[in-house]
């Protein structure tokens, strides 16, 4: 199996890439900093299952069968676009009555949970990265390469939830420390809806996979 530098290599490699915002910490703060630390906390569970089904695809080789498919790939991809620009629509055209309590359980946990599996296991860089991340630290003389890959898969999973976590609950301190503020309260509305918008935008102009 892997040995303690493999480990200590990828797990310090991991770290450097999870500390840098990316579209999943986007999404999650602005759960976070919109609807409070609990939808947060759900929004990171939700990537993150849905980060561990596709580093169980990569280390089974399903990612290959999507990533091989330039048809497949853009399906997903714009399935996963739509859907976002969806949320973030809705988001921006939302009612402000009933503000503070009420807005904050608009949506059930359940519903936000899937709402944040959905857009990123409709993320097909998602695939990507785990595709070429995780065999770059497999050694197929040490063992097994999928056990290898799939420990690697939760060890990665298990770091981005501290810190995709730290990111949620930063957000919703914030949060509750400018929730007197009428305008911010107006504010983290829009800045959801344009980070949900953002995401679907870029997600779609991504190029092709080639």
């Amino acid at each position: 199996m892997l040995t303690l530098s493999q480990l200590i290599l990828f797990m310090g490699a991991a770290l450097v890439l999870l500390l840098i915002p990316g579209p999943a910490v986007l999404y999650i703060t602005a759960r976070s900093a919109s609807q409070g630390r609990l939808a947060g906390l759900v929004s990171v569970l939700a990537i993150e299952t849905a980060n561990f089904t596709q580093a169980v695809a990569a280390a089974l080789g399903l990612s290959a069968i999507l990533l091989s498919s330039a048809l497949a790939f853009d399906i997903v991809k714009y399935l996963g676009a739509a859907y976002l620009i969806y949320l973030g629509i809705r988001k921006l055209l939302a009612s402000d009555d009933g503000g503070g309590v009420e807005a904050i359980k608009r949506e059930s946990l359940s519903r936000i949970y899937w709402q944040g599996f959905a857009v990123n296991i409709l993320n097909p860089k998602t695939a990507l990265f785990f595709f070429a991340f995780l065999p770059q630290f497999v050694d197929p003389h040490k063992g097994n390469v999928t056990g290898q890959t799939l420990l690697l898969g939760v060890i990665f999973v298990g770091m981005a939830i501290i810190t995709d976590s730290i990111y949620a609950l930063l957000a919703s301190s914030i949060a509750v420390q400018l929730k007197g503020s009428r305008h911010f309260q107006k504010g983290q509305r829009y800045f959801a809806g344009l980070v949900y918008v953002g995401l679907g935008i870029t997600t779609a102009l991504t190029g092709a996979k080639k």
